[in-house]
Parts: C-alpha cells; structure tokens; sequence
C-alpha cells in the first residue's frame, strides 16, 4: 500500500441490495457488459458517486470527440499518472478487447516508455500533465498538444476524460478494490 494504510471497508451491492439508482446502474452495466465490475458494485453504495462515475464516463464515451483508441489513451495515461492498478488493468482489458489499441501504445503507457506515434504521444503527455500539475499547465504544453492535430475542444475533452478517471482512481485507492477475473490478464505494477 503506497501512502496511506488505511482501508475502507464496504459491502459489494448487488442489483437487489442496492439503493434504486445503484440498481438500475448495476442492471444495465450487467446486461451491457456481462457482468458488473467491482468498483462499481463498490460504488454502488453512493448512488451519487455511481451515477456522478457512469455518466461522466459515458459522455465522454459518447459526446467527446475523441475516437475509442484517443479515449482509452486518456484513460490509461491519467490512471498510469495517478498509479491506480485497478483501472490500469481494466482500461488495458478494455484496450485489447473493445477498443483495439494498438498493443504497442497500451504497453508504451502501461510501461512508461515512449509512444512511437506523435500524436497519440501527445494525447498521452498531455494528459500527464494535466494530472500531474493539477491543470496549471503552460502554454507551451497546451501549443505542443494543439500542433499534433487536436483542438481546442480535444482539451475539454481530456479534461472530461480526467473527470472521470479521477473519481475512479481516487475511489480504488481508498478502497484497493480488488481486480475482476476478467481484468486479472491485465493487472498492473508500477515500475517508478
């Protein structure tokens, strides 16, 4: 455990134990994917969280303007930054077997080493950034992003990217959610 000790304990709810708003998030996750990840049987017992998580996680699936390999980009390398396993290895199960990054770019993020194609590189350090200086970044940083082909809309959207990844990664750090099976392939350690 990196800073802090302390675990919190909650139960995992299931579609029946749930409050309703949980539930309904649960049940269509369950009909969506098969079955319901842990961090969101975890989360379910804030449906306010939950529901804060799912939509701000599927806006920015459905209305970002990044395509499926740009988001999984955002995803992986805002959870890499923020050094949260459990989204790691699940943004890389969703990379492999959804989205269809390229291997080498899920494993250029996963292992901290160079993207070899510019701009998914600067999709990747941009959004670094942003995580690691808390969006006090410079202009500089901002004018490499926009000259490797993204826009001024691409910025709001990391920024909705990073919304959602910081809930999630927060919440599995206090909570060390424990991996799915179906992310267990893709689990994660930090080589820093």
């Amino acid at each position: 455990m990196k800073h802090n000790e302390q675990k919190l304990e909650l139960d995992f709810q299931t579609v029946e134990s749930a409050h309703q708003i949980s539930s309904e998030i649960l049940d269509n996750t369950i009909k969506g994917l098969g079955f319901a990840p842990n961090l969101y049987s975890l989360m379910a017992n804030n449906p306010a969280l939950l529901d804060a998580y799912t939509h701000t996680y599927n806006t920015f699936r459905n209305n970002s303007g990044l395509n499926g390999v740009e988001q999984e980009v955002v995803f992986l390398s805002a959870a890499t930054e923020n050094e949260c396993h459990y989204c790691v290895a699940a943004h890389s199960f969703v990379a492999d077997n959804m989205t269809h990054v390229p291997e080498e770019i899920t494993e250029a993020i996963r292992n901290r080493t160079e993207i070899k194609d510019q701009k998914l590189k600067a999709l990747s350090n941009f959004t670094k950034a942003m995580v690691k200086e808390r969006g006090w970044i410079s202009k500089d940083q901002v004018e490499e992003f926009l000259n490797n082909g993204y826009t001024k809309n691409d910025v709001l959207a990391v920024i909705t990217g990073i919304g959602a990844k910081t809930m999630s990664n927060y919440f599995n750090h206090i909570m060390y959610t424990p991996l799915d099976d179906a992310f267990k392939e893709s689990a994660w350690k930090t080589n820093t």
